[in-house]
Formats: C-alpha cells, structure tokens, sequence
C-alpha cells in the first residue's frame, strides 16, 4: 500500500485507533487540524482509503503483535492445530480453551476491527465534499465495504452466528458504528440479525458503486474490487444461512474473477509472486515487514522452529497428488525432531520471509460458498460440478469426483478444510454448523508420535460460551454500559 505519510502524520494525530475499541475513542487531541479541515482534494480521500487499509495491519488484527494474528488465532482453537512442544509456549491459554476478557489474540480483535470501521468512517463523514461521480462513489464503496467486513470479523467473533442456533438471530450482538464520532460511547444495541443486516446494506452499496477493476496485479487486488465485494456477499450470506443469495452473489462473483488458481501458480500465491485467484488481500512490504508467519514458526539457527503444527490426523488428509501439500507444508528438522510446519505464511519472494500478504477472500473460497450453499439448496448437481472446478486445479492427476449425498457433502467439508486451511475459516465453519472442536490424540511429531502438552480438554462443545469470544475487560473498563458475552 503506497504511504502517505506527509499527510496522514497529521490524521493519525487525530484518531487513537491502533488498539483501542470504539468505546475508548474518547479523547480528541488539540495540538492538531480539525479532522473537517483535512479532506479537501481527491488525493486527501484516497489517502484517507489507503489509511483504513492499513488499519487491517493493527495490533491483533494481521498483525503488529505477531503472536496475536488473526491469521493463528481462529485455527488454535480448532483441530487444525496443536502446540509444538519445542515452540514458546505462545497462546496457550488460547489453545486450552481458557481464554477469557484479559487474554490478547481473542480480545484484540475487538479494538483494532473497530479502528479499521473509525478510520473508514472519517473518510465516509466528509465526501460530501466530493462532486458527484465515480471517484466520489468509489470512494464510499471503498470506506462502506472496509467498514462492513470489519463489523463482520467483529460480529462472527463476539456474537452468534445466524445459523448456530434457533435463538442466534435474535441474541445480542454488537454496536455497528456508522459515524466517525471520538466522544460518543456505543453499547451493543443491535441483535444479531441486525448487524447482518448493516452489513449487507454497506456491502451491497459497495458492490453497485465500486469501480470495475481487472487484472491481478498487487493494485488490482490490494483494494477493494467488484468480484471481492461479490465474494465477500456470498460468504456473508453463507453465514446468514440464506443459499439462494450466497448462490447469486457468488456466481456474479466467479463470473468476473472465475480463476480459483491454477495448478502452475498456486504455490506461488504464498510466496506473493502471483495474484492468481485472490480477489482482495492485505498488502505487507518490505519496508514494513509485519512478520505475520513468525506467530507460526521462526527460524533458529538455520531450522525451523513452529509454534504450532498441524494436527497429525489432518495432515494425513493431504494427499501426495495434492499440490496443497508442499504449498502449506514443510518437514524438517528440529534437533534431534522431525515435524511438518505450517509454512502458508513463511514464504515471501523479495522481502523477508515472514512478510508475506494475508490473502483475506479468493476466489476457491467463493466456489466452495457456492457449492456448499447449492448442496443446502438442494442443486446437488450443481455442488459437485463446484466441487469439482476447485478440485481440478489441486490434484495430479485428477479425477474427477462423482459422490452424491452424504458422500458429497463431507467431500465438500473436507475440501473446505484443506483449502482454507489457516486462513480463519475452520473455527467459522465449526461455529457456524454448530460443530464441536474434536481434536484427536496424536502427538506433534512429523509421524504423529510423541507426547503433545496436553490441554485441560480436547474438545469444545457446540453448545459452549467459549464459541463467543470475550469482550475485552478495557473496553468495559472505559464504558460500563458494555455487556459482557455470558460466561465471563
């Protein structure tokens, strides 16, 4: 993302966001120009843009405080991951369920999301500046769509989501924040369909006022484009339980960016050399070098030292003809160890390693939306030829499936799975579908052997509080008018 920095020096005195929750932006510094006085020229707004961007780079978001990624956190609660006896010791309370509101990585969230939403909202309080047009409009597409999946990651993560259970439309959700206003403390006044519903209405405004942009290449997928906003409609949809319109939005989606990635560029999509298939991600440079990977494993004099390595029992599942494998995975040596490292995040070509772009909506997540959404529909059909595009692309050889049933939706749910492994869908997926976290008994070794330090449980009932994460005890601290979720 290009800096702007003779001018943004001066927002940023403006707006405390970088960690704080809407409910602590409540001081206003005098020793700088009025927010009003800042957007006067085009080039001010797309700065303003760019800045809320940036803001995804927050602390527990993707991620200054590395350990605290959001690109960790969802798959450590899950089966996908189990600690690494040789690592830090990093996020355990996290990894035995026990978390709570003073534990970073699943409060931080809360704070930056909602600094991502006030830094769009700046921008969105002042284009009545603008003249009517398409810079004007993509402009607030930008600001609204930027705002709406940082409520999202906000609402799947602190609240219900719809298809959880029977009474989640109607539970407490979070505050929408549409106003760039520092004084103002919000509370959590909306239910869950509520939000939901904001969050469509900023989305679709987005996708009919949203520039049309081609190409893959870092410009044309660092921002927001037309086949994102489509993509992201289709997973919020998916979340909504509502197919027919995850089924729509995904098919207009597919129709503009129809590559999932092909075989010959995947690999290199985790090493930043190609775009292929992804439709908007968080820019990480060389100069800012955000070691997003470092929460999953460093390098120790010369090896590779993780964290977190990838449960044994869903290793198994990546199939030597299946190029996710080498792409996500890397078995190597630790002393005396052996153990397959998660290395999806660990792979830059042209700056350090670890500083590699969080790919946040591809398009192979938008085929499975749809597939998974036409299997709901009942268009099995339908889901297997979706399936089936994905699949193409991934094996060698290939075959091409035939499962109907049963068979065909847990080929869809495993296919999701590895696809979206580590990218924050597991523990989404398992929320959604009102599944428990089951993790199996193998060790952290590269042949599933050895003693894992062992959590107080290995699982996670559906039925838990824990699936609603904590609000953090700061926020409350600063506004008691907060509800805390139940069981904290």
């Amino acid at each position: 993302m290009k800096k702007y920095t003779y001018k943004l020096l001066a927002l940023s005195s403006l707006i405390f966001l970088a960690s704080c929750s809407e409910d602590e932006l409540i001081t206003f510094p005098n020793d700088g120009p009025a927010i009003e006085n800042y957007y006067q020229t085009d080039n001010d707004f797309r700065a303003g843009v760019d800045y809320a961007y940036d803001a995804f780079k927050g602390t527990g978001y993707y991620a200054q405080a590395n350990d605290l990624s959001q690109t960790i956190i969802p798959d450590i609660i899950t089966d996908n991951l189990i600690i690494s006896p040789d690592g830090r010791g990093s996020n355990q309370l996290i990894f035995n369920f026990e978390y709570a509101e003073n534990v970073g990585g699943v409060t931080n969230l809360y704070g930056s999301a909602y600094a991502v939403a006030a830094r769009a909202n700046a921008v969105l309080a002042n284009t009545g500046k603008l003249g009517a047009g398409a810079f004007k409009n993509n402009i607030e597409a930008e600001a609204r769509a930027i705002r709406a999946l940082s409520h999202f990651d906000i609402v799947t993560r602190y609240a219900k989501i719809p298809t959880q259970s029977s009474d989640a439309n109607g539970s407490m959700g979070i505050a929408y924040v549409e106003n760039y206003d520092p004084f103002f403390l919000h509370t959590r006044d909306l239910t869950v369909a509520q939000v939901y519903a904001k969050i469509v209405a900023d989305l679709t405004f987005a996708e009919q006022n949203i520039q049309t942009v081609s190409g893959t290449s870092d410009a044309a997928v660092g921002r927001f484009n037309k086949a994102a906003i489509q993509g992201l409609l289709s997973r919020v949809y998916l979340f909504m339980g509502d197919y027919p319109n995850s089924i729509l939005w995904g098919e207009r989606s597919l129709a503009l960016s129809a590559s999932v990635g092909t075989s010959a560029n995947f690999k290199n999509v985790w090493n930043d050399t190609s775009n292929d298939g992804v439709l908007f991600k968080v820019l990480n440079s060389a100069v800012e070098n955000i070691k997003i990977g470092s929460a999953y494993n460093q390098t120790v004099s010369g090896q590779v030292r993780s964290e977190y390595v990838p449960d044994y029992n869903f290793f198994t599942k990546f199939q030597t003809t299946d190029i996710r494998k080498d792409a996500y995975f890397l078995t190597s040596p630790l002393g005396s160890r052996s153990y397959n490292n998660v290395i999806k995040y660990r792979q830059a070509t042209g700056k350090p390693i670890e500083a590699v772009d969080v790919k946040v909506i591809r398009t192979a997540e938008v085929v499975l939306n749809v597939a998974e959404s036409m299997f709901k529909a009942g268009n099995e059909a339908g889901a297997l030829t979706m399936l089936n595009r994905l699949r193409a692309q991934r094996y060698t050889p290939y075959v091409a499936g035939t499962e109907t049933g049963t068979a065909l939706w847990d080929a869809i749910m495993l296919e999701r799975r590895k696809e979206l492994a580590f990218e924050m869908d597991r523990y989404f997926t398992l929320k959604r579908l009102a599944l428990p976290v089951e993790r199996s008994n193998f060790g952290p070794y590269a042949d599933g052997s050895g003693n894992p330090v062992i959590p107080a449980s290995k699982t996670l009932p559906a039925s838990s509080f824990k699936w609603q994460w904590p609000i953090p005890l700061t926020a409350r601290q600063v506004n008691p008018a907060i509800q805390p979720n139940p069981g904290y």
